[in-house]
Order: structure tokens, then sequence, then C-alpha cells
């Protein structure tokens, strides 16, 4: 008896059926490379897992934390040293962007490029207007000033 015959065998022991016939044997294990081909080569499922995972972090910050939404109001806070966490949208004007990251190198805070637009990122505020930039001066119960290094 081959090692593949036993393992088939357990395989099917344990629906209470076993196979003696060598090609019943041989289509059982036909079957079974088939299914198993045949669930390798399926298309993954889209994981968005860290963006999803941000989105909650972002969600706990605007609940319990502090933070400012907008570039006027995140220079200021930038300014004045306040600011632990810069999130910037996607679509964010490549002028703003400089200038907020050129900020935030001076006052050595982190940023964070957000893959959404300033809709997504306002969404994910709970906001229903768009928002390109945010700083995040106090997280409160969320980790998302631990989380974000990884990230990057």
């Amino acid at each position: 008896m081959h090692v593949w015959d036993s393992t088939i065998n357990k395989k099917l022991c344990n629906k209470g059926a076993i196979i003696t016939n060598s090609r019943k044997r041989l289509i059982v294990l036909l079957d079974l490379l088939l299914t198993r081909i045949s669930l390798d080569t399926m298309a993954p499922k889209k994981s968005s897992k860290g963006l999803d995972s941000l989105n909650q972090r972002l969600g706990l910050v605007m609940k319990s934390g502090k933070y400012t939404l907008g570039y006027k109001s995140t220079l200021k806070t930038l300014r004045s040293g306040k600011s632990k966490l810069i999130i910037i949208s996607s679509n964010c004007p490549a002028v703003r962007k400089s200038e907020i990251e050129y900020y935030a190198m001076l006052s050595k805070t982190g940023i964070h490029h957000y893959h959404g637009t300033n809709i997504d990122l306002g969404t994910a505020c709970g906001k229903y207007y768009r928002c390109s930039v945010l700083s995040i001066t106090d997280a409160g119960d969320s980790d998302i000033i631990r989380f974000m290094p990884e990230q990057q």
C-alpha cells in the first residue's frame, strides 16, 4: 500500500467508506487533485485589509481623540508643534502636499499618504464632505500613531 493510498483511505474512512478497488482509488485521487488545482487557480479575493484597518483606526480617533481637518488648521497644528501624525489624501494638490511635508519635516511629525481620494478620507473620518488633509493631535484610544511607521 502506497502513502497516497493511506491518505486517501484516511480521508474516505472519515466519511464512512473504505475504497479497496484500485480504479475507484484512482478516480478519488484525480478528483482530489482536480479540486486542489481548481482551488489553487481561482482568483484570490481582493483584500483591502490595510485600508480597512486604517479606516477603523481613523474612526476610533474621531470618537475618542483630537484632530483637525483641513489644510489651514493642519498648518497651524504643525507650526505650533501639537500635531502627532498627518494624513494626506492621494489627490491633494502637489504644492499643498509639498508644503505640508516641509512643515512636518521641520516639526518631526509623521506623515502617511492615504491611498484613497479626499472623498474617501472624508468618508473614513465619518464626515459628509471632502477632506484632503487630516492632522491628529491626540490619538485617544486608537493606536494609529504606532501603526503608521509599520506601513511605510
